[in-house]
């Protein structure tokens, strides 16, 4: 498919770009050099070692994450909307990111868990983004099993309880400016601590999660057509339910540990996706992960360099250069969610 063909390409270029680019510009001659020797085992000068270390130990990593965070978000986009049969569901929308900021707030303003090193505050934002998916499935299930209007509404009410809870606990610092700017990150996003340690975690969730979903991509085109006409052609809808809710909760609750809660791609990609390559979610699960991951990288470019040294949020970003696009795109091609 030449769209795969061509976001592919461009993936690879916008990589390679994002790393040169920075607070200070590397040349990309220097750039790949540096790459090459890193991956290579080659040997460089000792007045080369500072912009070595930049290129490989801090914006390599960035940029990796941020491929992972923008597919993941992206693919986790496509199967919720599929799940939930709206338009407007979003990673998001269960109030996962909302329970991991809370965890990941507790460790930025009292040092919760301190115990676990450099790790705390993702495993922290990691197990409350878990406990929150427990919670908002126990609340959502009802006898007649996970219904998708009843977990977008329980979804949407714990999200706004879970930032209640992050509030509180601001309010409670004993030092409410750091703790307000400390929070920013899990309120907003940033990839400003990206490290290699984080990248395998969040490397095996989301190729993991594009896998399973292109193996059951026929699943997802009849579940999004109804319970009713998933069950006439053979796929028992809530179990498919269930099972879609668990992998994107797991998936969802890795990248808001690393990333925080980076908003609007897993909203606004799949709908831009869809209107290029169709409804069928084997094209869809193709491309999504592709267009998030340079949407992505992008983003994190503009974050980092446009007010350097300061940084802008990462959902400030993508929202800002998001919205408008998608609008201008929405009213120049007719859309229906779900088809061209």
């Amino acid at each position: 498919m030449w769209v795969t063909a061509g976001l592919s390409a461009l993936l690879a270029v916008s990589v390679l770009v994002a790393i040169a680019l920075g607070a200070s510009v590397i040349p990309f001659r220097e750039t790949l050099h540096y790459l090459g020797v890193a991956l290579t085992g080659g040997t460089i000068s000792p007045d080369e070692v500072p912009r070595y270390s930049v290129v490989w130990q801090v914006r390599t990593p960035r940029v990796l994450l941020a491929v992972l965070v923008g597919a993941g978000l992206s693919v986790i986009g496509v199967a919720l909307q599929a799940m939930v049969r709206n338009a407007l569901a979003e990673p998001f929308v269960l109030g996962i990111s909302s329970g991991a900021s809370v965890g990941g707030s507790a460790v930025v303003i009292f040092g919760a868990t301190a115990g676990l090193g450099v790790y705390t505050t993702s495993v922290a934002a990691l197990a409350s983004a878990l406990a929150a998916a427990v919670l908002v499935y126990l609340a959502a299930r009802t006898r007649a099993g996970l219904t998708p209007l009843r977990l977008v509404l329980t979804g949407i009410a714990m999200a706004y309880g879970f930032q209640a809870v992050t509030g509180l606990l601001v309010f409670l610092s004993p030092n409410y400016t750091d703790a307000v700017s400390g929070v920013l990150f899990w309120l907003m996003g940033s990839l400003g601590g990206a490290t290699w340690g984080a990248l395998p975690p969040s490397a095996i969730g989301v190729v993991t999660c594009v896998v399973v979903l292109l193996w059951r991509s026929r699943t997802l085109d009849v579940l999004s057509l109804g319970d009713e006409t998933a069950a006439s052609l053979g796929v028992d809808a809530g179990r498919t339910r269930r099972w879609v809710f668990v992998l994107t909760s797991v998936v969802t609750g890795l990248l808001v540990a690393v990333s925080g809660a980076v908003g609007f791609v897993g909203l606004i990609m799949p709908h831009l996706v869809r209107m290029v390559v169709g409804s069928s979610h084997r094209r869809v699960l193709v491309v999504a992960p592709l267009a998030g991951a340079v949407f992505m990288v992008w983003a994190d470019v503009v974050a980092r360099t446009f007010f350097s040294p300061q940084e802008l949020p990462l959902g400030v970003v993508t929202a800002l250069v998001g919205v408008p696009v998608f609008v201008v795109l929405l009213r120049r091609r007719g859309y229906l969610f779900g088809g061209r």
